[in-house]
């Protein structure tokens, strides 16, 4: 089994396109075994709490980084976990 690795997302999504339409930057942190996980991840994340589709939401890049450089406690304390209780 692959171990997840940190990825550091960073885009822009179309919030208020109805209305008022903005385009507004984003960096998310996310654990993901590729990339690719990453971006459905990061799609799913942004969808459900903004309600916006996958056409609003733009990757611009996508990058391994190490624990140290991340600001996310929550993804912090998922990295440090040895094992997962059922």
């Amino acid at each position: 089994m692959s171990s997840a690795k940190t990825y550091l997302v960073e885009g822009q999504m179309l919030i208020s396109h109805d209305k008022s339409p903005e385009w507004r930057k984003f960096r998310l942190y996310v654990r993901a075994v590729k990339p690719e996980s990453a971006i459905e991840k990061v799609y799913s994340q942004l969808g459900s709490r903004h309600k916006l589709k996958r056409s609003h939401i733009k990757i611009i890049s996508i990058r391994e980084v190490e624990l140290d450089e991340v600001e996310d406690l929550r993804i912090l304390k998922l990295a440090n976990l040895d094992r997962i209780i059922r």
